[in-house]
């Protein structure tokens, strides 16, 4: 009997594709219709497989991930063994073929520093956020999907001074902070029985019993953020990572997740909340050629004027340059610390 050795390894006949230090993403539409993302750009492989070899491939991953995908769960999110995360739909959620994206944890970047020389942004930018960082200035990330916002917020949290506590929450593990004293919280789904499924609401509301001195939450996408929020009022300093094309839009988004936590929830508080919680944020973005980079700076002053919460640039990007705005991380960093104290 002459064994496969190919389809017996960790990716069965995808390994050769996981193992190209260029490709970023895999992604199956169907046994013949197999594509890969180089620098941001995808394009289709001669590689074609039987329905059977993807089915065995996911099914074999997710043995480690502690996953499960079946009809009552048709959508499956999870890490695998070499840190790269696994998403795959399956029928009648998809319309003929299992759907299956792994994306490589690369993470160019593991600091600030990595970053300016990957040119994703300056030295000055890269000096000024590893102020803010060491400040204690709550961070929102923001940007597209694949424009490096879980990159840009490991190397933000890998600046937290090393004797600080860090509490990190994620849907699956990704981060990898440079730190210490670090602990790693990740979302659970629902068993065969509808139960013990842990969401990042009540991450959040447990990682506070553990004596952080930061809060780190990978993304925000629904009412976690309410969580999040009333985290930072409490004086936590915090960052995270939101889905938007730019700065204000980012802060847009954040007035309107944590009215899915109920309807008690107005926009008379949510809109004070983030005034005062979010000081920074990042906007970052791929362009054309799939170079990443982080194309803003946003300062959230404390001001709310016909509820639309404030914002000023601090550093935008204008294709060739950075161009520096009316205000400056510093005097950010004073106007904040005195509204604290004015408390």
């Amino acid at each position: 009997m002459i064994l496969d050795m190919q389809k017996l390894s960790a990716f069965g006949y995808l390994q050769p594709l996981m193992d190209d230090p260029e490709i970023e993403e895999v992604w199956i539409n169907s046994p013949n219709r197999i594509f890969v993302a180089t620098k941001g750009k995808s394009q289709l492989t001669n590689l074609v497989l039987q329905e059977s070899d993807i089915r065995d491939l996911v099914e074999r991953l997710l043995i480690w991930g502690g996953r499960r995908l079946d009809v009552t769960n048709p959508f499956v999110d999870a890490r695998l063994p070499d840190g790269s995360r696994l998403h795959a739909a399956i029928p009648e959620v998809t319309a003929t073929h299992w759907a299956v994206n792994i994306r490589k944890h690369l993470m160019q970047g593991s600091s600030l520093q990595d970053l300016v020389a990957l040119n994703s942004l300056s030295n000055e930018i890269a000096e000024k956020l590893t102020f803010a960082v060491e400040q204690g200035l709550n961070i929102l990330i923001s940007g597209g999907t694949q424009a490096g916002k879980t990159t840009i917020l490991n190397a933000c949290a890998s600046a937290i001074p090393v004797d600080q506590r860090v509490i990190s929450i994620e849907e699956v593990f990704e981060l990898k902070p440079k730190l210490p004293d670090w602990i790693a919280l990740q979302t659970r789904t629902s068993n065969l029985e509808g139960e013990g499924e842990i969401t990042l609401r009540r991450l959040i509301k447990e990682a506070l019993r553990m004596r952080p001195s930061r809060l780190i939450v990978g993304e925000v996408r629904e009412a976690e953020a309410l969580d999040l929020l009333i985290a930072l009022n409490s004086g936590l300093p915090g960052m995270a990572t939101i889905h938007a094309n730019s700065a204000r839009s980012a802060i847009q988004k954040l007035q309107l997740l944590p009215l899915l936590a109920g309807e008690n929830i107005t926009q008379a508080f949510i809109n004070p909340a983030i005034s005062t919680s979010i000081d920074l944020i990042v906007q970052c973005n791929m362009d054309l050629t799939g170079n990443r980079r982080v194309t803003e700076i946003a300062a959230v002053t404390g001001r709310v004027e016909m509820n639309q919460v404030e914002v000023d640039s601090i550093y935008k990007w204008n294709g060739k340059e950075y161009i520096s705005g009316l205000s400056s991380i510093e005097s950010l960093f004073k106007i904040k610390r005195n509204m604290t104290e004015a408390k």
